[in-house]
């Protein structure tokens, strides 16, 4: 099953990003519902490696963080492939999302090295539309600065994730909460 851990956007921060959605020409708009900050992609795994991962984190005492709202930008430098709210990479979601990629290790999960580059993905393109990003850098200096306040979360998720042509579905596993320090 394909899955990922993540964080569910504060709700004060749906209509911001919905109407940032608007804004933009073309492309997957992805669903309220569905707008999340990822911690760790995991791909394809059995579904007993979930259940570890699960257990795992569930044993865990995950520290609560702060969504903090940086500029919106383009992923893909040549080809654009996504617009997006980068996010402030502060140390407390830093911590966060090394826990759980410590813990999908510890489940026997192989995660790649990567940077962390916190971010809300707010519209897809697909590779045959590149037409639809010609115009993507006015567009994303038009949308201005995030309106957004900071906000605290308070709770990571198990979410599966089915491909679909439009984008991915999501459909949630399990809820951790998270504990302030």
């Amino acid at each position: 099953m394909r899955a990922f851990v993540g964080l569910s956007v504060p709700t004060e921060w749906i209509g911001p990003l919905v109407t940032a959605q608007g804004r933009v020409r073309g492309g997957n708009r992805v669903a309220p519902d569905d707008l999340h900050v990822t911690l760790a992609f995991l791909d394809d795994q059995p579904e007993q490696r979930l259940e570890a991962l699960s257990d795992a984190l569930s044993a865990k005492r995950l520290a609560a963080a702060t969504l903090r709202p940086l500029a919106f930008a383009a992923l893909g430098a040549r080809k654009p492939r996504a617009v997006v709210l980068d996010l402030t990479p502060g140390a407390d979601l830093t911590a966060l999302r090394e826990t759980v990629r410590n813990a999908a290790r510890s489940a026997g999960i192989d995660l790649p090295r990567e940077r962390f580059r916190p971010h809300v993905t707010l519209v897809r393109f697909p590779s045959s539309a590149p037409s639809e990003t010609s115009d993507l850098p006015a567009t994303i200096s038009r949308l201005g600065v995030p309106s957004m306040p900071q906000a605290p979360v308070t709770g990571a998720m198990l979410w599966s994730s089915v491909l679909t042509p439009r984008g991915p579905n999501y459909e949630p596993l399990a809820a951790y909460p998270l504990r302030a320090a």
